[in-house]
């Protein structure tokens, strides 16, 4: 099966993806792929020039993703001019990827996808998981993560889907607000379901 992986920033969404790893899962990051389209020379750094300018380059002609970040979450047109040039290409990448091992046989597949229900992405995927902190813990984390200030932490946060409306949209949630032993527990806990370890579905 396909498992899509979600969350808010900041809620660890990485972290458990390299839990599934550690569990043999495959995994596919949407992060990954949208570094992979817009490598130089490719149409879709093009189109990014285009639009917002040589500004968002480095000097080696790569993409800024700080700066280009800066730009579209203080600017919501931005932003919505950003995913209309990029997401195409990053779900055509996707199939690609899902598909190649959907036809390999491999058992949990998992797609790690900051922005799965903005991009419309959830039919992609068999299943989706949220991972959720609390909205203190989210800040607190965002903020010492990215060195940024409350109020642009805050900022970025209210550009996402709320993580609560995320979280009634799940087929299953795993609270990241604890231990990192807690959170290994609970992958390891839903691998085992996934697979057929366990007879009841007790999804959330």
């Amino acid at each position: 099966m396909i498992l899509g992986v979600t969350g808010g920033i900041a809620c660890g969404k990485s972290s458990v993806t390299e839990f599934f790893r550690a569990e043999g899962a495959a995994i596919v990051s949407a992060d990954e792929l949208a570094r992979e389209i817009v490598r130089p020379g490719s149409p879709v750094l093009a189109q990014l020039v285009e639009y917002f300018g040589a500004g968002i380059l480095r000097t080696d002609g790569e993409l800024d993703r700080p700066r280009l970040a800066t730009r579209i979450f203080a600017d919501a047109g931005a932003r919505a001019t950003l995913d209309r040039i990029t997401h195409p290409a990053i779900a055509a990448l996707a199939e690609e990827r899902l598909g190649t091992l959907r036809r390999q046989g491999v058992a949990l597949i998992v797609y790690e996808a900051p922005l799965l229900f903005e991009a419309g992405a959830e039919n992609r995927v068999d299943a989706v998981l949220v991972v959720a902190v609390s909205e203190g813990a989210q800040l607190a984390r965002l903020v010492g993560r990215d060195g940024l200030s409350v109020a642009d932490a805050r900022a970025r946060i209210a550009a996402q889907l709320p993580l609560a409306i995320k979280v009634a949209r799940a087929d299953y949630v795993i609270d990241n607000s604890g231990t990192l032993a807690s959170t290994a527990a609970q992958v390891k806990a839903l691998c085992l379901k996934l697979r057929g370890g366990t007879p009841e579905d007790d999804r959330r």
